[in-house]
């Protein structure tokens, strides 16, 4: 009898929730979300909008009397599930994945990432598991502009060009969201909004620095690769720590209302870095209580606080700030809806059976699928920086029964080479460079050198005796989260400690045999003497691989299975630190490709040779002269002139011939990454539209003049180049200088 009344009112209870109108899927979103706001009191909306999550500031409450869930709002999803109890599926650091240029690949890794955040999601909730980063809400990509070496935050971006970057944020946002018509598979969060590329603390802190920025670099450098997130469909952005002229960017109403929602139109929902609400006025001073920042961060555009582990924290004196009339109740509704809005479109409110999402299961995490889309992602992350005499690819043939030496601090120490933000995946399926390379028909000798990549105390002799008993020496150097990392910035671009010290003693002892060096790192490292001397035979720039890496390292060096290295740098590499303006500096004037003016770099932008070549020929152009609001058709064609298939990053660069106000000296406007086998030529296309050449005077304006369009496989007017040519073609831009906005009307 006992169990038909739990039965019956099990019933009732479901029967109640269907009745609502919110979880009536037959009505709109709107409508639906409209239904659910208006039952809540302001208490609950207020609770809703202060649990964006960490420890005690998570999760967003249940709310019973409606049959509401908790929900964990903090979730890391740069590159892979990361943080999230359990195992899963490490794919590259993020600016890693920029140098392939692949947008494809980007968007499967966003997707496999989707996929494991989803299928987790579903076993934490069956148990009722709702704690950090156990939801579906992603605090990724980051797209913030690598805009100096030093910073510690540089691998979690994709590199220093706002086009490069707003592309594969795309591809992510497009990914990691899927293509249900109804169901979104996990929610994108773009970050950190904006103007927010260092320091982290030297010389000081991120969280009390004031970003000064012209509104010229604003619109043309931090802010596009924003813009293109929210034109991809982002669901959230997150706000930054630093000021923006003053104003932290948490309670800037420039930039979260008036650009964000009024420009953009953008419909999705703000949250805080974690501790940013708090810090405007702990660290900024810029208001002297919680209540005034509460009313300045909620009337700017906040939706929801992620505050460090407190429970009575900022956004719970909205309550108070109502009943004061410094925030209007419609306006706390206006911040909670497009909160449920994505709870609503994750399809928390409807039928589990509805949403295909949710029958995703934990076989999906670390799949045969997703192993391999890893290493195929650090393939093709690599690039090729040097190859004296076509060193590489080494031959099986040749290698087999050969005695190759894997030394330095990167050689066999599995937590360096993944990066921060890393998911952590099963052991077993890690691949050191040492344990990659016994995959091959070879000898392995191993010496660290130095156990850290600090390399405060070395031990040179171990090194020269494996580099003596070898024929192939591969020296793994690098940085690692010890030296670059978030809160934590470069003091210089050197190889950290011993490790140049290492670098030369390998070579001495190597007498002229084969010397490869692999490094992993984000921010450029100080390569002169190695690039310069001839017994550095080969340089591939890794990155952080994560678990494939040493097979990848493995495939790369014989070029077995198509591993061609095709990786370009997303980032200008200085030859020294003097090219680089200091940190705090945030004019654009002297930094990145775009304004690097004549200084010759060691390695430049969207750099990386090849295992074979590549020649350019007819560049054409749908018409030489078009009208102010024209787009123009581009295509070139590539012939793979030497002997092995392999990738090619076909690059197009712009360049303003007579602007009214200073521009780049080009900018990148077009890229594919395509496989072109031996012999074979292949014919790409290039759409540039109009709002490409568009210029930030007080506003977006096109103006008529003369222009370039450069084709090949780098920059033009490389000192360092690839070998490859590239093609100029001109054409001009006629009728009187207009408003953008005019063109798009």
């Amino acid at each position: 009898m006992m169990f038909q009344v739990i039965i019956v009112l099990m019933w009732c209870a479901a029967s109640d929730e269907q009745d609502y109108p919110f979880r009536n899927t037959s009505l709109s979103w709107e409508d639906r979300v409209s239904d659910l706001i208006d039952r809540l009191t302001l208490d609950e909306m207020v609770l809703q909008m202060a649990r964006g999550g960490a420890r005690k500031n998570a999760p967003a409450p249940p709310i019973e009397r409606l049959g509401i869930k908790p929900y964990s709002w903090n979730t890391e999803c740069l590159r892979g599930d990361a943080e999230a109890p359990g195992w899963a599926t490490s794919f590259p650091q993020a600016l890693g994945l920029a140098a392939s240029f692949n947008l494809a690949l980007m968007y499967r890794v966003a997707n496999a990432t989707g996929t494991e955040v989803r299928a987790k999601n579903n076993y934490f909730t069956s148990v009722g598991d709702y704690s950090d980063h156990t939801g579906l809400s992603c605090f990724s990509p980051v797209v913030n502009i690598m805009r100096h070496p030093l910073w510690g935050r540089n691998q979690e971006t994709y590199g220093e060009d706002p086009f490069l970057s707003g592309q594969l944020s795309t591809a992510f946002v497009k990914g990691l969201q899927g293509d249900h018509p109804r169901y979104i598979k996990a929610n994108s969060g773009c970050k950190h909004f904006d103007v927010h590329g260092g320091p982290e603390n030297i010389p000081e802190s991120r969280f009390s620095f004031d970003a000064k920025v012209t509104d010229r670099d604003w619109r043309m450098t931090f802010l596009p690769q924003f813009q293109a997130c929210v034109s991809a469909g982002t669901y959230s952005l997150m706000c930054s720590y630093n000021r923006i002229n003053g104003v932290p960017s948490c309670a800037n109403k420039k930039l979260l209302t008036d650009i964000l929602h009024t420009e953009w139109g953008f419909k999705g929902y703000v949250v805080s870095d974690e501790g940013a609400i708090e810090f405007i006025m702990t660290r900024h001073n810029y208001t002297t209580s919680f209540l005034e920042t509460a009313i300045a961060s909620v009337n700017a555009g906040v939706n929801l606080e992620l505050s460090i582990n407190l429970p009575d924290n900022v956004f719970m004196k909205i309550s108070e700030a109502v009943a004061k009339g410094n925030i209007t109740k419609e306006m706390v509704k206006n911040r909670v809806r497009p909160l449920f809005y994505t709870r609503m479109r994750l399809g928390e409110f409807d039928p589990p059976e509805m949403n295909p999402y949710r029958a995703l299961g934990m076989d999906v995490v670390q799949s045969d699928e997703h192993r391999n889309l890893s290493l195929q992602a650090a393939i093709q992350s690599f690039v090729l920086l040097k190859n004296l005499q076509q060193t590489l690819p080494i031959s099986r043939k040749y290698i087999t029964g050969k005695t190759v030496a894997v030394i330095g601090p990167f050689a066999d120490n599995p937590k360096v080479l993944f990066g921060d933000y890393a998911p952590v995946p099963d052991p077993q399926f890690v691949y050191t460079p040492r344990k990659g390379l016994k995959t091959l028909p070879v000898k392995v000798l191993f010496a660290a050198g130095c156990t850290e990549p600090t390399c405060k105390n070395y031990s040179p002799t171990e090194i020269k005796e494996a580099v003596q008993s070898a024929d192939i020496i591969i020296v793994c150097l690098g940085t690692g989260t010890d030296i670059e990392t978030e809160g934590r910035d470069r003091m210089d671009i050197a190889l950290p400690g011993h490790q140049d010290e290492l670098l030369r003693d390998a070579v001495s002892s190597a007498s002229g045999r084969p010397v490869i060096v692999l490094l992993f790192n984000a921010g450029p490292i100080d390569v002169n003497w190695a690039k310069s001397n001839n017994d550095v035979h080969a340089i591939i720039e890794c990155f952080f691989p994560a678990q494939t890496t040493g097979l990848a390292i493995a495939r790369i060096l014989l070029n077995e299975d198509g591993a061609v290295p095709a990786g370009r740098l997303p980032a200008t590499w200085p030859s020294h630190l003097d090219q680089v303006p200091p940190m705090e500096n945030y004019s654009m004037e002297g930094r990145t490709y775009r304004y690097y003016g004549n200084k010759v770099p060691l390695y430049p932008f969207g750099y990386g040779l090849s295992y074979t070549t590549f020649i350019y020929s007819q560049l054409t152009l749908s018409t030489t002269n078009i009208p102010i609001c024209g787009n123009l058709t581009v295509s070139v064609q590539v012939q793979n002139s030497g002997k092995q298939d392999g990738d090619e990053v076909i690059q197009l660069y712009l360049r303003w011939g007579q602007a009214s106000v200073t521009m780049p000296q080009w900018q990148l406007v077009g890229f594919t990454r395509a496989t072109i086998t031996a012999g074979q030529i292949k014919k790409l296309e290039f759409k540039v539209t109009y709002d490409q050449r568009a210029i930030w005077t007080d506003q977006w304006m096109l103006e008529p003049g003369a222009f370039s369009l450069f084709a090949g496989g780098q920059q033009p007017f490389q000192q360092t180049s690839t070998g490859s040519n590239v093609l100029q073609a001109d054409f001009l831009v006629s009728g009187t200088a207009r408003r953008l906005i005019d063109c798009k009307n």
